[in-house]
């Protein structure tokens, strides 16, 4: 029968109980200059120069904003090579040779509590601006941009969901810091004026409703709550996690702000704290490698800027089978799949997902609809593939294909193994064409 796909079926490599390992400091720290959203930058430093944590080293250009590029080891800057980006794209990375110091750049001081209380909305936007904070839930757009608006915001959701199967990395960071999550949203609703901050994870997660419930004491009155939501995908989803926690369902073209309404990862949040508290940019992510692909599952705290090759070894290599090895960083549903391994953790990357590549047999399309009872967005999967078959631009553009958030659920819920979601894919690019 074919029926609305809600959950997804695929085994759970890992879960955020596994013990967490610090992975060792890499030899050589990688700092991406290009990237999926800058595609180009400008240096401050040259080659043999000293860098300090939170040093910054050039300027990175997108197409409306600059953003610094930080270091986050300290060393001797040795200059740029090409590795893989979490984007699956080949970028420029600036190499550090690491003097396993931690030295902290003079900028790295800690706010007193008043200092802290005194800052306005444009001094919390410059600190974003400052410290390069992106959204973490693997959008890597700008932070501070959500603050320009001046709609009245009453409500922060904090997007703690993490709905794609078999990760838990923020599941594991609200775990391990209740706290400083819980004082960074205090710090940004007061910064905004909003009177609610809704902190939200699965209802499924129960050592994490005992955790904040323990966190939140003596919180009565600050507006900050723990929000359990529903488990389905993709409740991760902005627009679906503010509805859930809230009630409100923000229309296709509109911004939350619009609504009164800001959304942040979770750990955007965690970042936003170190930022303020410490003048210091985000340091460390929850790794995991997990898959049929290696040996051994890990969950690793790595410091950004370190290798693939470095943490691989710490999940005892490859899996030893003859099939070919697919990385995917992220997960199953809507990482980007990547050729090779030469990959560096860059802020956004909490997931290598290596599996033994299987054979797929895909047949044609029966018109069963599967895709388009399960999309969210309300598109018409298998239509937009024909017109993208087709090459007609026009119908394309006329089924409006921008609206995907590219959730994989039409894919996943093809009865003919067909990859809807890349035809989707195409349909976007092919929209954006004049």
């Amino acid at each position: 029968m074919i029926a609305k796909a809600r959950h997804i079926e695929l085994p759970n490599y890992l879960l955020s109980h596994q013990e967490l390992e610090v992975a060792p400091l890499p030899k050589y720290a990688y700092i991406a200059g290009t990237n999926g959203r800058c595609a180009s930058y400008s240096l401050t430093v040259k080659e043999g120069d000293h860098v300090c944590i939170g040093d910054t080293l050039g300027i990175r250009k997108g197409p409306f904003f600059e953003q610094p590029i930080i270091a986050t080891v300290s060393g001797t800057y040795l200059g740029i090579e090409n590795h893989l980006h979490h984007t699956g794209k080949s970028c420029e990375f600036l190499k550090i040779e690491n003097d396993f110091k931690d030295e902290y750049g003079s900028s790295c001081k800690e706010r007193s509590e008043e200092e802290i209380a005194s800052l306005s909305k444009e001094d919390l936007l410059s600190i974003m601006k400052d410290m390069a904070l992106v959204g973490l839930g693997g959008s890597s757009f700008p932070s501070y941009v959500k603050l320009q608006g001046d709609h009245k915001i009453n409500t922060i959701v904090i997007n703690g969901v993490e709905c794609e199967p078999s990760l838990a990395s923020d599941h594991r960071l609200m775990l391990e810091h209740p706290h400083e999550i819980i004082e960074g949203v205090k710090i940004l609703m007061k910064a905004v004026g909003a009177k609610e901050g809704m902190i939200c994870a699965k209802w499924i997660y129960k050592d994490l409703a005992e955790s904040w419930s323990s966190a939140l004491a003596g919180q009565e009155g600050t507006g900050v709550s723990f929000t359990p939501v529903y488990n389905f995908y993709p409740q991760g989803w902005e627009v679906a996690c503010i509805k859930t926690a809230t009630g409100i369902d923000i229309p296709s073209g509109h911004l939350p702000a619009e609504f009164g309404i800001l959304e942040y990862n979770v750990a955007t949040i965690y970042s936003l704290y170190l930022a303020v508290k410490y003048r210091r940019p985000l340091l460390t992510r929850y790794v995991q490698i997990h898959g049929n692909g290696v040996k051994e599952q890990k969950f690793l705290a790595v410091r950004i800027g370190t290798p693939f090759s470095d943490l691989l070894p710490l999940a005892n290599g490859y899996a030893d089978s003859p099939n070919k090895k697919r990385m995917i960083l992220g997960g199953p549903m809507m990482g980007n799949t990547v050729n090779g391994d030469d990959i560096i953790c860059t802020p956004t990357v909490t997931s290598y997902l290596i599996l033994d590549e299987e054979a797929w047999h895909v047949d044609p399309c029966v018109r069963c609809g599967s895709c388009i009872y399960s999309c969210p967005t309300h598109l018409l999967p298998a239509l937009i593939s024909q017109a993208v078959k087709s090459g007609n631009k026009d119908k394309v553009k006329a089924l409006h294909p921008e609206r995907c958030i590219e959730c994989g659920l039409c894919a996943y819920s093809c009865t003919s193994h067909i990859n809807v979601t890349e035809f989707v894919r195409r349909a976007k690019r092919i929209a954006r064409l004049p």
